[in-house]
């Protein structure tokens, strides 16, 4: 049996047609996480952060994160020892939004311990931002948890 350049044609275009409505099907049951829900707020709001950036770039080192099996070890630059410190620590999953977690900083000896009993064994970006005599600090920094 031989296929005419017309039936050819129209199976092309009818296997076009199934291939598209396919992704269209797929692409509504994607899941998607913004990386805050007020975003724009916090974009006009963003020169803080770089200030901010720009005063823990000016320490003597930036902030060690040390992870162990149990905890993750916030080790802070000389500058702070005895000074209280008040701020935020933000685990950021780009894999999954609902693994996200948000620490107050509560510094005792110039380190902090976060138990890893809420995370989630992944990458994350640790958002840490901190004040201390009125000055703020901010730095981002890539840890992967492992078990």
């Amino acid at each position: 049996m031989k296929i005419g350049w017309g039936w050819r044609i129209g199976i092309l275009y009818g296997g076009f047609v199934l291939f598209m409505g396919t992704l269209v099907m797929a692409s509504t049951h994607q899941h998607f996480d913004l990386v805050s829900k007020d975003y724009y707020g916090e974009e006009i709001a963003y020169q803080k952060v770089i200030d901010a950036g720009k005063n823990q770039a000016a320490l003597s080192r930036p902030l060690a994160i040390h992870a162990s099996g149990q905890a993750v070890t916030l080790d802070f630059p000389d500058e702070f020892r005895g000074k209280v410190l008040s701020g935020n620590v933000m685990f950021y999953s780009p894999v999954d939004a609902r693994w996200d977690e948000t620490f107050k900083i509560n510094a005792e000896g110039n380190s902090m311990n976060i138990s890893r009993s809420n995370l989630h064994n992944t990458r994350y970006t640790m958002k840490i931002s901190w004040t201390a005599d009125g000055k703020n600090y901010y730095q981002e920094s890539e840890i992967m948890l492992h078990s």
